[in-house]
């Protein structure tokens, strides 16, 4: 499936096959109206008896938004940090696909405040927390990040706010019982959408129990896949 241009319309499916977390930007400020569309495209998603309870803080230019940035910035850097130290990832091939993705991650978090649009979403929670409340958030991410890709944008999906989380609630006056899901950030994209390579069908696609092979399910023809030759590996076959 070829890359839409950028100032095309896709459709569904074509959106759901290429959209890509991006995390390089430019300098072009995103418009009021696409920022509107964005988030309009996320409050139709559905939710746990309709009680649309998906909250929106967007950090622009403010003051208060550029020290809240900065705090993200600086809890961002902490995270990867962490991750990025772990003897695993200090082994990998810099030419590799990871490696080009942890020197993407190094550019991500030390540009992290001066991305164009940052966005917290969360939820307004009406009941005691349960493990079932993210059904009520993480559609509206999903939407997000999909409304992003329709206006011709990138974004990317993060939990850098773990690591500030009681500074930043305390600055952006979040009440207690709001739970802050996700961090996203948006802009218009260093790059661009494409295909997005991800395992085969016949290795995450099981008929009837664990395991069983779903003889339907097969990838499209000229699909690309993560790490290896497409089909299945080590799914039982009833037959």
């Amino acid at each position: 499936m070829a890359d839409a241009s950028p100032d095309a319309e896709v459709t569904l499916a074509e959106g759901l096959a290429t959209t890509r977390s991006i995390r390089r930007y430019t300098d072009e400020p995103v418009s009021e109206a696409d920022l509107a569309k964005i988030l309009y495209l996320a409050t139709r998603a559905p939710s746990g008896s309709n009680r649309q309870p998906t909250r929106f803080v967007v950090l622009r230019d403010s003051p208060v938004a550029r020290t809240a940035r900065e705090v993200l910035s600086d809890g961002a850097r902490e995270m990867w940090a962490q991750k990025s130290n772990r003897g695993e990832f200090l082994a990998i091939d810099t030419d590799s696909p990871t490696g080009r993705m942890i020197r993407t991650m190094d550019d991500y978090v030390g540009s992290f405040a001066e991305v164009p649009i940052v966005v917290l979403i969360c939820l307004e929670r009406y009941r005691a927390p349960v493990v079932s409340e993210g059904a009520s958030v993480y559609p509206a991410v999903q939407n997000l990040l999909l409304g992003a890709r329709s206006c011709g944008l990138g974004a990317a999906l993060t939990m850098f706010h773990r690591q500030r989380e009681p500074e930043l609630r305390e600055l952006l006056a979040i009440p207690d019982h709001v739970l802050v899901a996700a961090t996203v950030t948006i802009g218009h994209p260093r790059g661009r959408h494409g295909p997005v390579r991800r395992k085969p069908l016949g290795d995450v696609v099981f008929e009837g129990y664990w395991g069983a092979r779903a003889e339907w399910a097969i990838d499209p023809s000229g699909t690309r896949f993560t790490g290896g030759p497409a089909g299945p590996r080590g799914a039982r076959n009833p037959t």
